[in-house]
């Protein structure tokens, strides 16, 4: 696990949003700042990974738009070095795919805040220099950090869209078939999905999530784009149709994956793309570090799944894309990649292969059908 992760020796207290429902209030901070619940409504200000990651780093997997200020959780990207953001939508779910229509206004935002959340991280910094010097050995890196923001610059992050409908909504599929295919028109759309088949929760009938499944692998291939998996609980039948229908040629990510090194090879062999999230930094989760130790570099991913499977130390807040940046820390050191030249090697790659994969060109069916502007 990351060594490097330390937290500010004092507590804060949250705003919080209430929620209709009867759901659990969120909390709302106004800043650059990761932080760490704990008890009886109080927050630690967690640091970033200590010294800072020398590449910016890509979220090929958020809900942006279930966040509770997307425009803020940008600016965070903007300073913390996350470049990259693909946002997943479903348009079986009312006003899921709003992005597509806002997203103008949370870059806009993102970069009217970013300047004020970098000078809070910088002060956050600022402080725990002034608290650590003359400390242990482990608080020297603290000393002489620098914050993202000042080593890669402050640049809101680029944002595609993932669309398609999940398995959980499989039964809805119909309904929202023509506006799927409205959307993955629209050049900003990188790929299909999250598409696959859950059989945890069986939200829909496994054969209908069986028939949506392949129907949109259909629809991935005809349109040119790769696909996003969601698998739970439910591998052997998705490689299986999978192989029926043939691998789409522009590629296949699965997404979120959370096994281990057995069940990796196979996705691995097959050619698959595979992202770690938040369960890669999980205590317990040994078998997901090595099955990450398994997969060629040249196909490794890293992703949040916003707001959902905040890394740790985070774990019990809403996660952001910005949290990606732990995810790629302990990846790192999963992969022996000690700060400096050779984590940075690491996380361009890591780059290169999420631009690779979901940062692509309008395909020749995106350029006949499309009618969306190219504003990323």
């Amino acid at each position: 696990m990351p060594s490097a992760w330390r937290s500010r020796p004092f507590v804060e207290t949250a705003d919080v949003q209430g929620a209709a429902n009867d759901e659990p209030a969120e909390p709302v901070f106004g800043d650059g700042l990761f932080r760490q619940k704990r008890k009886k409504g109080k927050y630690r200000v967690v640091s970033p990974p200590i010294p800072a990651l020398e590449a910016p780093v890509a979220d090929t997997h958020a809900h942006v738009q279930m966040l509770a200020d997307p425009a803020a959780e940008l600016a965070r990207c903007a300073v913390h070095g996350v470049g990259f953001v693909a946002c997943v939508v479903d348009p079986s779910e009312d006003g899921d795919d709003r992005g597509y229509g806002e997203l103008a206004g949370w870059r806009e935002g993102a970069t009217a805040r970013a300047g004020a959340y970098a000078d809070g991280v910088r002060g956050q910094m600022a402080g725990e220099r002034e608290t650590t010097e003359g400390g242990s050995e482990r608080d020297e890196a603290a000393v002489s950090a620098v914050p993202a923001c000042d080593l890669l610059g402050l640049r809101v992050p680029d944002v595609r869209f993932i669309v398609g409908v999940h398995p959980h909504n499989a039964k809805d599929y119909e309904g929202a078939s023509g506006r799927l295919r409205e959307l993955l028109a629209d050049p900003r759309t990188a790929a299909l999905g999250e598409i696959g088949l859950d059989y945890h929760y069986d939200l829909s009938p496994r054969d209908v999530q069986r028939q949506v499944f392949r129907d949109q692998i259909r629809l991935a291939k005809e349109a040119g784009l790769p696909i996003a998996l969601h698998v739970r609980e439910a591998h052997d039948d998705a490689f299986a149709i999978l192989g029926e229908e043939g691998f789409p040629a522009a590629g296949t990510l699965l997404h979120c994956f959370n096994l281990d090194e057995v069940e990796v090879a196979r996705w691995v062999e097959a050619g698959c793309f595979v992202a770690f999230g938040g369960p890669l930094t999980f205590k317990a989760a040994d078998d997901v570090r090595r099955a990450a130790a398994r997969v060629p570099r040249n196909r490794l991913l890293t992703e949040t799944d916003s707001p959902y499977m905040t890394p740790e130390p985070m774990r019990g807040m809403p996660c952001g894309p910005a949290h990606t940046v732990f995810t790629a820390a302990c990846l790192a050191e999963v992969l022996g990649c000690t700060a400096g030249a050779q984590r940075q090697q690491l996380l361009e790659r890591l780059m290169a292969n999420a631009r690779g994969l979901l940062d692509r060109a309008p395909t020749a069916w995106q350029l006949a059908y499309g009618k969306g502007d190219d504003t990323r």
